[in-house]
């Protein structure tokens, strides 16, 4: 029978010794409200039919090929809008702006991962970005003020699932792998962290997500 990440992480540390050290938390559908949602109600108000917009970013090459490259600081925001805007036949004016306006904090999660900070563990982010300007989707947040680490791909030129920026967000940290736990909705993500021996948790589900963190890294919220 194949194993979750889940099972594997719920190996016990030994008694008394704390097991982890940190959290590490992706951004995009793990502190935030589905990134699908999101993409859906953008179609819909640009009058596209729904699956539209993420198709473009997610699916067709060109579009892939642009994310890609926006997630490596190899191309600007504004150059991605432009990109993008053309393969749907929009309007490129803040496009990245318009298609996050309905994101929104995912609560739980979010005040999890104070509560686990304020627990006396390290938290991070690792995200790959959607660029920071003209439109900067991370500022409500305030993840320099709320984390320990936050690491942006594009800030790098590396890029998830590529092991470096993993290795890199661990330097950050100062600990090892086995010492972290990685959030990511994302299962794609997760491959690389558990090479590195981090526990794994795949984000499908807010009230899931948080029950696999306290169960491994318990918290009063």
């Amino acid at each position: 029978m194949t194993r979750s990440p889940l099972d594997r992480s719920e190996i016990p540390a030994p008694s008394g010794i704390p097991r982890y050290a940190a959290v590490i938390f992706d951004f995009g559908g793990v502190l935030t409200t589905p990134m699908d949602d999101t993409a859906r109600c953008f179609a819909r108000e640009v009058g596209l039919p729904d699956d539209a917009y993420r198709h473009a970013v997610a699916v067709h090459p060109t579009g892939r090929k642009l994310y890609a490259q926006l997630e490596r600081g190899e191309i600007s925001q504004a150059e991605w809008n432009t990109g993008i805007a053309a393969l749907l036949g929009i309007d490129s004016t803040n496009l990245m702006g318009r298609a996050l306006a309905t994101l929104r904090p995912e609560e739980t999660v979010v005040a999890a991962a104070a509560a686990i900070r304020a627990a006396g563990l390290r938290t991070a982010i690792l995200s790959n970005s959607m660029g920071l300007t003209p439109h900067n989707p991370y500022a409500p947040w305030a993840l320099d003020t709320c984390h320990d680490v936050v690491v942006f791909s594009e800030q790098h030129r590396l890029r998830k699932p590529e092991p470096e920026i993993y290795e890199l967000t661990l330097d950050l940290l100062g600990l090892s792998g086995p010492e972290c736990v990685f959030v990511d909705d994302n299962s794609v993500n997760l491959v690389p962290a558990e090479k590195l021996g981090m526990t794994t948790i795949h984000a499908t589900d807010p009230a899931l997500t948080v029950a696999r963190l306290q169960r491994l890294v318990p918290h009063q919220q």
